[in-house]
């Protein structure tokens, strides 16, 4: 019965008719799109500007003064190697767009790729007669070359899809594709697209489905609350590497004679299953030592792995998966985990901070194992630590961030640490998720989270920069000084407060500010400021 299950709902992807119900949405910390580097706008581009509230489509427009107010009309004006730029706004039927709107070769949609598409929104959908899969209706249509960059795409129409690539190898990147009743992104033909760094959230069916002999690259985006999350079928190949994929019906959905690459992926905590294989599908999740899968495939509903082909053996080596977990013929050799902490922070000076918080599960390393304690932090990853460290009690009502989208990763979890006091936003109700936080944030917010009356000013005298502390900050900073809160390496008298605070700067002002409020027990260290 499972397997008859399973064949049914791909049957019914198969003919662009799959509804299936959504997960319940929950954070996750470890998101990688938020911090991805922008692409750059080719130097000798054309740019035209689009505005759906305040421009006009006209032959003379399209400049930054006098925008575009369609991004159909746009796209019929622009050239090759071009840049059509569009303002934060709703771009619907209503506001005069005839969908689907169809992305010219060469031609870069740019929206606001720093939040990932959060105030740019495409909404809506038409027919296309697809030569590969027949009549469907589609929000976008991107050609070959195009670019589609920082705008959000759905499609809530009956059998609707964001996102449709038919033999060609467009960029999709620091997106969002959500809300749509269908496929987020539809890949057909002898596509091979790069999809990389977006948010796939609440698609009725798929994030991405890949078929006919489709390959390309999908990498570094984040799958939740949807169907499945990547459904690959016909004789497709994609390398599907580095995502995160949780809280959906089913990961990975292999199908027909489908032959993806599965490398380094993150796939927990689905509604059912891991990775499906079905009918003649062979996914490689690994195949040697030389060669891992290195994919974490974990507390899934059922079973980590599914191999529900007849007789087809999939091998997996090197992949963190619980045998146990494993149904069906699978050649399973297991990833061989170093249990010595992490190996780039040995001998670090925060070592000790780093490996007690990890432990406790309040920070985490990345899929090749290592920690990188010289990385920046983002405000919205702060706030994720702040959760995982203190739980904080809601002290305050919340508040809609305009930069924050409901769909953004990090959208609970700078809620909470909102209501507990530990972080503010900016005037307007912006939160700027996605910007590094300074050191002195993360001493302000430790503070004001664990209620500290302001310092005495004299603790400041510790610091030979003192008097780069900016006005507002400087009682919580003496008030986090006194509380032995702050760790400044390598000088101990120099506080850095303009500089933005390392993965290891925080590891251990979080540890010191939990021995603060009694949760965690001192530890000796050089560089933490005593006063008296």
């Amino acid at each position: 019965m499972q397997l008859h299950r399973y064949i049914a709902t791909l049957v019914g992807l198969m003919s662009a008719t799959l509804f299936v119900d959504s997960a319940v949405m929950l954070h996750q910390a470890n998101a990688q799109s938020a911090s991805s580097p922008l692409a750059q706008i080719p130097a000798n581009a054309r740019v035209f500007y689009v505005n759906p509230a305040l421009g006009e489509d006209a032959p003379d427009r399209g400049r930054e003064n006098v925008p575009f107010r369609t991004i159909s009309y746009a796209v019929s004006q622009a050239p090759e190697n071009s840049v059509i730029q569009l303002a934060p706004g709703s771009y619907t039927a209503e506001s005069g767009e005839v969908f689907p709107i169809t992305i010219p070769p060469d031609v870069i949609l740019r929206g606001d790729e720093s939040t990932n598409g959060q105030t740019v929104l495409i909404l809506g959908g038409g027919a296309l007669i697809s030569p590969t899969f027949a009549r469907q209706n589609v929000t976008i249509l991107a050609l070959e070359d195009s670019q589609i960059r920082g705008v959000t795409v759905t499609n809530p129409l009956s059998r609707g899809t964001g996102i449709w690539i038919e033999s060609a190898d467009p960029v999709i990147r620091n997106s969002t594709l959500s809300n749509s009743l269908r496929d987020g992104i539809f890949v057909t033909g002898t596509a091979t697209p790069t999809i990389e760094d977006n948010i796939f959230f609440r698609n009725d069916g798929n994030g991405i489905a890949v078929v006919r002999n489709a390959q390309g690259v999908i990498e570094d985006n984040e799958f939740r609350d949807t169907g499945f999350a990547i459904a690959v079928g016909d004789n497709a190949a994609p390398l599907i590497e580095e995502n995160l994929i949780f809280e959906n019906v089913d990961g990975i959905v292999v199908s027909n004679q489908a032959r993806p690459i599965l490398r380094q992926n993150i796939i927990q905590q689905n509604e059912r299953d891991g990775v499906v294989a079905i009918a003649n599908a062979q996914p490689d999740l690994g195949t040697s030592d030389d060669d891992p899968g290195e994919n974490i495939i974990s507390e899934n509903g059922r079973f980590a792995i599914y191999n529900a082909t007849r007789s087809n053996t999939i091998v997996a080596v090197g992949n963190d998966i619980d045998p146990s977990q494993i149904s069906g013929n699978v050649e399973f050799v297991a990833r061989d985990i170093p249990q010595t902490g992490f190996p780039d922070v040995q001998g670090h000076w925060a070592e000790a901070y780093i490996n007690a918080l990890a432990e406790r599960d309040v920070i985490g390393g990345f899929l090749d194992g290592t920690y990188r304690p010289n990385e920046p932090v983002t405000r919205a990853q702060f706030a994720a630590i702040i959760n995982k460290a203190f739980s904080p009690a809601p002290e305050r009502p919340g508040i809609e961030f305009v930069d924050v989208d409901p769909s953004f990763w990090g959208y609970s979890a700078i809620q909470t640490a909102y209501r507990g006091q530990f972080l503010s936003g900016y005037p307007g109700q912006v939160f700027r998720p996605s910007a590094q936080i300074p050191r002195t944030e993360v001493l302000v917010s430790l503070a004001s989270g664990l209620e500290l009356a302001n310092g005495q000013p004299a603790a400041l005298n510790k610091y030979a920069d003192a008097g780069q502390i900016p006005s507002w900050a400087v009682g919580a900073i003496a008030a986090a000084t006194q509380q032995r809160i702050v760790v400044n390496y390598p000088d101990v008298n120099r506080l850095n407060p303009s500089q933005n605070a390392t993965r290891a700067d925080v590891a251990a002002f979080v540890y010191q500010a939990l021995v603060s409020a009694g949760e965690a027990e001192p530890m000796p260290s050089p560089y933490v400021v005593n006063y008296p």
